[in-house]
């Protein structure tokens, strides 16, 4: 069995991982969806959230913009990361389980850069 996360809001793929006020958590097995439920972070921040899967033994997160902190973090508790991603958060899920995900593996967002280039998507990449 594999547990696979998905930043969640109204059905869809949350666009921001640091801002995510919830995931919804897949459980998976033999290639399918064996069950799945709606875990509310209760307002924990950035580093706190890699945290917060790796006790609910997520090894997957699909997610939107992510920034490089948070990278490292759900590096360090061992979870596979696939950013840049859009859409039904269910069907983002399918798609991972059947090979077919489309998603962004350089999908990085600082809020640096957002400010100096007085945008809020330099380079495509949008956080909010």
């Amino acid at each position: 069995m594999m547990k696979i996360a998905v930043t969640y809001e109204d059905g869809k793929v949350f666009q921001h991982f640091g801002h995510s006020e919830k995931f919804k958590v897949y459980e998976t097995e033999d290639g399918k969806v064996v069950s799945s439920e709606v875990a509310d972070t209760n307002g924990s921040g950035h580093g706190a959230l890699a945290d917060f899967l790796a006790e609910k033994a997520v090894k997957v997160l699909i997610c939107g913009g992510i920034g490089q902190g948070a990278r490292q973090a759900l590096a360090q508790a061992g979870i596979e990361l696939y950013p840049g991603v859009n859409g039904d958060a269910d069907q983002a899920v399918l798609a991972y389980l059947n090979g077919s995900l489309s998603y962004d593996p350089d999908t990085v967002c600082s809020h640096h850069e957002h400010h100096e280039h007085g945008g809020e998507c330099a380079g495509g990449n949008c956080c909010h």
